[in-house]
Order: C-alpha cells, then sequence, then structure tokens
C-alpha cells in the first residue's frame, strides 16, 4: 500500500514541478504551491512508514559545494553524528533536467531512510555553480540550511585538473598539461572552467539572492584538512546539532598525510581518489594564478563578511 501511495503522489508532484518553458528569476513554479506539495508528500511518506518508524524524508540540509572544495570529507565527518543520516551518493536532482524533471517523488526515493530525530543530508558539489539551483531549492524548502565548504581559489582550480587527469590516466587516454588549459596565447585563459569555478563571489551572488546568509553556513576547507574537529563544531551548532562528534573521532594518518575517521573502534580514511597530488606548476604561472583571484576574493570577502587566508 505504501508503494502503491508512493507512486501515486510521485507522480501529482511530477506535473507540477515539470516546468512548461526554460525557467528564468521568478519563474519557476509558484512557490508556495510547490512547498505545500513537498509537505504534503512527507506527512504522506510518515503514514507509510516502517514499523521501526524510518522513513524517507526530503533533505533538511544540502551541501552545495563547491567541487574540489571537500564536500567528500565534510559529509564523511558530519555523518559520525548519530543524528545525521547521509544520502550516499551524489544526487544531482537540481542541476539535472532529467532528474528535475522526475519531481520531488524522484527526488524522495534517493534518500536514506531515516528516524524521525534525524536530519536529512545530500551534498552535490555542482549546485554552488549552477545558475538555476537557488531557486530550485528555495522553491522546495525556504527554510532548509545549506552548507558550504570553500578552498583557496587556486588550489582548488589544481585539484580540479587533478581530478580530471587521473579520471583520464585510468582510462589510458591522454590528457594535457594543466598549463596548456591555464595559459592561451601568453595569457591566463580566463575561459578555463576550473577558473570559473573559483570565481566565488559570482556564484554566492546567486545563492544570496533567494537564501539570506543566516541560512548558509561557509566552511574552511582548507582549516578542515588541517584541523578538522574545530570546523565540524561550527557545523553541528549552525544545524542546531547536539555536540556528538568529538576530537576521538579523528586522527592524522601519516602514509595518507590528512586525517582519518575513527567511529565506534573502526578507523576509515577516504577515498585513494583524495588527497592526491598536484601537479608541479611552474612558480611565475602560480603567481599569475594568484593575482587573478585577488580582486575576486576580496569581492566575496565582502559578500560574506569575513575574510579566509588565501593567497
Amino acid at each position: 500500500m505504501a508503494a502503491l501511495l508512493l507512486g501515486a503522489v510521485m507522480l501529482v508532484v511530477q506535473l507540477q514541478l515539470v516546468p512548461s518553458r526554460p525557467a528564468v528569476p521568478g519563474a519557476e513554479l509558484g512557490q508556495p504551491e510547490l512547498v505545500r506539495k513537498a509537505a504534503t508528500l512527507q506527512d504522506e511518506i510518515r503514514e507509510g512508514a516502517a514499523p521501526n518508524g524510518s522513513a524517507q524524508q526530503l533533505p533538511q540540509t544540502i551541501i552545495i559545494g563547491v567541487r574540489k572544495g571537500g564536500t567528500r570529507a565534510l559529509l564523511e565527518m558530519l555523518s559520525l553524528h548519530p543524528d545525521v543520516a547521509a544520502a550516499e551518493n551524489e544526487v544531482h536532482f537540481f542541476d539535472w533536467e532529467e532528474h528535475y524533471s522526475q519531481g520531488l517523488g524522484w527526488y524522495l526515493s534517493q534518500m536514506p531512510f531515516s528516524s524521525p530525530h534525524q536530519l536529512t543530508v545530500e551534498k552535490t558539489p555542482a549546485y554552488f555553480t549552477s545558475p538555476k539551483v537557488p531557486e530550485r531549492v528555495h522553491s522546495m524548502n525556504p527554510s532548509i540550511r545549506l552548507l558550504l565548504i570553500l578552498r583557496d581559489p587556486s588550489e582548488r582550480v589544481l585539484s580540479d585538473y587533478t581530478q580530471v587527469f587521473y579520471n583520464h590516466m585510468q582510462k589510458h587516454k591522454p590528457y594535457p598539461s594543466i598549463e596548456e588549459f591555464l595559459v592561451r596565447d601568453g595569457r591566463l585563459n580566463v575561459d578555463y572552467k576550473a577558473l570559473n569555478r573559483s570565481l566565488y563571489h559570482v556564484h554566492m551572488q546567486n545563492w544570496l539572492r533567494f537564501f539570506s546568509l543566516r541560512r548558509i553556513h561557509i566552511v574552511d576547507g582548507d582549516r578542515l584538512i588541517r584541523d578538522p574537529f574545530p570546523e565540524i563544531q561550527k557545523v553541528e551548532r549552525f544545524l542546531r546539532l547536539s555536540p556528538q562528534i568529538n576530537a576521538s573521532n579523528f586522527y592524522f594518518n601519516k602514509t595518507k598525510g590528512f586525517y582519518c575517521l575513527r567511529d565506534s573502534g573502526r578507523d576509515r580514511c577516504l577515498h585513494e581518489s583524495k588527497g592526491r597530488a598536484h601537479p608541479q606548476v611552474d612558480p611565475k604561472l602560480l603567481n599569475k594564478l594568484h593575482e587573478y583571484f585577488h580582486e575576486p576574493n576580496k569581492k566575496f570577502f565582502e559578500l560574506v563578511g569575513r575574510t579566509f587566508d588565501w593567497h
């Protein structure tokens, strides 16, 4: 019966959610109606919950980015908390049309089963830099709490390149050097997508059109790498979670060169694809990169009312 009920609700919500024309600012479906649909869907699912009280819930928190900013580490650390239920995979609901067109019922089906007292969290790093996403998230839940983890923009560019480079290497495909992407006609190639993803103030402005800063907590990704516990404490407070994560949950793995997690006596580290060494870059080119981000960083600091220890 619960399965039939979910299917019916998914169909109704899907019909309501699919845009009839390309989205423009203010052109998404009426927000009050969509919020009501989301609430109704959640109530119906609770009625069909499992005997132990667990059910799938729409996320109350989303890690929106940034790509190569440390989103996986943040999610794994947050999952140490007993009151957090995290979606295992990146859902890409709000940024991929083939997913978004399937409606909130489909989105709900991607969430983990959780107890009523638990907070459901999903992370999709591409959300931060996708223009349509802020309005769509706001339409679903204007009170949602958002987590954004950022690193030094120059370092993030190098990590971005490194990930794509290794993906090609694993498939035995050649891939150009980072200099070929960063330099064009003797100048910094400002059309390189990885550079655009690091222009944080541009993307943040889009999010602030729909959410106030009190709804967005910015995690310092560089500090999370060096000393994770204080940053996770701030996240707990922002999400109004009881302080359950302790310093003893983290230990530095000298072999890997970064912090790993200790949970109920079980040790675990991030996948080997995390923490890879960046390519060697000519110091002069690195300086150009730092100079390029100097003004954009200042604009971002002014936008969010805080500074970060970036080049």
